[in-house]
């Protein structure tokens, strides 16, 4: 018997926020469930595998390669939080490493196993599509903040330094 993931993580979590009790246990069924003990790679950078991947327990590193191929960490992703939305979206190669730090546990959601919500249940589809897209715009808030904040740090401008 494969185990589900618990929906009320799903409901709590960056994807989750509009869901219903009855819609985040439709999610929660479609969901597969990964446990990775600490040091192991969840996905590598470059790979083409879309699956969405939800951080129900533990944290996970988010390395990505800079200009001189160096493996940089990023982003160390708190439970509740999602990675992957790009790929999952756009159906294209992953942008980053994800590797636990600790033991984990996460939930993936394949865009097969979305579609076929779609039919049945339309308005969970949009509501966890509105949810990606609030997670992709945030991240590049944060991402644009850093560099704001980098650029200012380097040029030392406004009068901070």
């Amino acid at each position: 018997m494969s185990e589900v993931a618990d929906y009320k993580l799903v409901r709590n979590s960056t994807v989750g926020t509009e869901l219903t009790e009855d819609k985040a246990k439709l999610l929660a069924e479609k969901m597969g469930v990964r446990h990775l003990q600490d040091g192991e790679l969840l996905v590598k950078e470059g790979e083409a595998d879309q699956t969405l991947f939800l951080l129900a327990h533990g944290r996970l590193v988010v390395t990505s390669k800079d200009a001189e191929g160096v493996e940089q960490a990023v982003y160390t992703m708190k439970e509740g939080e999602c990675a992957g939305t790009r790929a999952f979206v756009e159906q294209s190669a992953r942008k980053a490493t994800l590797q636990a730090a600790g033991n984990s546990t996460v939930y993936t959601l394949t865009p097969a196993d979305f579609e076929s919500l779609l039919d049945a249940h339309p308005r969970l589809a949009f509501k966890v599509m509105r949810a990606l897209f609030r997670v992709t715009h945030s991240n590049l808030s944060r991402m644009n903040k850093e560099s704001a904040e980098l650029s200012n740090y380097i040029s030392k401008t406004q009068g901070r330094y």
